[in-house]
């Protein structure tokens, strides 16, 4: 079985989070706990925009006690690094941080150091991902800067689920985006909506849990169901 997961809508490394990675850094055994920090997610921004995402979740979790570590993955290129794999390898808990879900996907999908995320997730690694860290884990990853709402690739590791992250902003960004979301879900389809600066956490497959300052909302294409912090819950099709 997968190692604890941890779903995130927005504000990883902020000291409103503390709450959720101590819960997530009470998993390990290990003590002090081996956290790797993945910027991948930034490869497009630039330097600066990586340096800073790196900085800040080492910062934030030595702060917490961990022994932290950045993967400095950027491209397809620093995706088969061999350093980058030895310390993912190594780690108790692997965070990739926000950026575009797309590129995410597209420089990890095939890569050592996706390989080497599976193999220490499904060895009893923690896996989080923040906004696009979380998107990469539902069954695709929707578009929602298209018009149409294209739908490209993503890991497949939560069955027919489609993961948004900063969904409490969401028809802030998009007028109608809720509606149209739902409109395109088919059979046993749902969207999984994470509040910002809030965290589902649990074990695919079993019971999770709603921390944070928001909540989650699990949408049908009939209705949405919000689930508040301190929640309990399976997701559909458990």
């Amino acid at each position: 079985m997968n190692g604890l997961t941890a779903l995130v809508g927005a504000g990883e490394y902020l000291p409103d989070m503390e709450a959720i990675d101590r819960r997530l850094l009470a998993e390990v055994v290990n003590q002090p706990p081996r956290v790797v920090c993945i910027p991948a997610a930034a490869g497009l921004e630039g330097e600066a925009s990586v340096n800073r995402w790196a900085q800040m979740g080492l910062e934030h979790f030595r702060r917490l006690g961990a022994q932290a570590e950045c993967a400095r993955i950027t491209d397809r290129a620093s995706a088969d690094d061999p350093q980058w794999v030895a310390i993912i390898e190594a780690a108790d808990l692997i965070y990739f941080s926000g950026g575009d879900p797309l590129y995410l996907y597209r420089t990890m999908t095939g890569s050592q150091a996706w390989a080497a995320v599976e193999a220490a997730w499904e060895g009893g690694a923690v896996l989080a991902g923040c906004s696009a860290g979380a998107m990469i884990l539902g069954e695709s990853v929707p578009d929602v800067t298209d018009t149409n709402l294209a739908y490209f690739p993503a890991f497949h590791k939560l069955p027919n689920c489609f993961i948004m992250p900063h969904f409490n902003m969401l028809e802030n960004y998009r007028a109608g985006l809720t509606a149209l979301l739902q409109s395109r879900l088919k059979g046993e389809q749902y969207v999984l909506g994470v509040d910002e600066h809030t965290a589902l956490i649990g074990w695919i497959g079993k019971e999770w849990e709603v921390m944070g300052a928001g909540g989650v909302s699990v949408l049908t294409h009939d209705k949405i169901v919000k689930h508040e912090t301190g929640s309990r819950l399976k997701l559909p099709g458990s």
